[in-house]
């Protein structure tokens, strides 16, 4: 059965409020990292990602990168969650509220330093593991799970809806945004992985931000 965009969600200023914050947070945590890229030496994009930048002096930076952008994700799944009525919206915003939490404790557990970053540090995998790197892992894996699910459950909800554009979108970025974890996570040396990872990250951004936008702009109409 079809149903409603609920009244008191997309049209409501807290909602938006809400939605925004979700738009917010890819671009955020982009140019942040990006300033990172530019500004922290020895840092290389080719071999490095992002999470080893909570190490350091001004570790902090990506710390409170992870944590803020987390919070904006949380809140743009709430606006979802509040904009959407019917079956079909029930675990996409639920999904992605996981996944901002999964950031937030990205953030508080710190990824162990390796591959040279900091500088100073050996070269390979950390030389003795710490319990805050396997929280750290943790916390982004069931984050990143929760993410390619809601991908997913989302490009189900668009196809019913005859939304091929968001549909294909969607999957695009769950599938691939599982393929480029998988690499990572598998421990391959294989010198494209970390970019490819690094464009995966780029590409679940720009899905977020542009889905929280699409729906804050009531562009559904009247059915979901």
């Amino acid at each position: 059965m079809t149903t409603s965009l609920s009244e008191s969600g997309v049209h409501s200023a807290e909602t938006r409020r809400l939605l925004l914050a979700g738009v917010a947070a890819g671009p955020l945590y982009v140019l942040v990292g990006v300033l990172q890229v530019l500004l922290r030496p020895g840092f290389d994009i080719r071999r490095h990602a992002l999470s080893l930048m909570s190490n350091g002096s001004f570790g902090w930076v990506q710390v409170g990168n992870f944590i803020l952008t987390g919070c904006l994700v949380i809140a743009g799944a709430i606006g979802l969650r509040r904009a959407l009525s019917g079956r079909g919206a029930n675990w996409g915003p639920p999904l992605l509220v996981v996944y901002g939490v999964g950031l937030v404790g990205a953030g508080f557990f710190v990824a162990d330093p390796m591959d040279g970053f900091p500088l100073g540090t050996p070269a390979g995998p950390p030389v003795a593991p710490t319990w805050h790197g396997g929280w750290h892992f943790i916390a982004g894996g069931i984050g990143f799970f929760a993410l390619i699910a809601a991908c997913i459950v989302f490009s189900r909800r668009f196809a019913s809806l005859r939304r091929p554009g968001w549909a294909i979108f969607s999957a695009l970025t769950g599938v691939g945004f599982f393929a480029a974890f998988a690499g990572i996570a598998s421990g391959s040396k294989q010198p494209a992985i970390i970019p490819l990872f690094t464009a995966a990250v780029i590409l679940t951004w720009v899905w977020l931000s542009l889905l929280c936008s699409f729906i804050r702009r009531g562009q559904l109409g009247r059915s979901w």
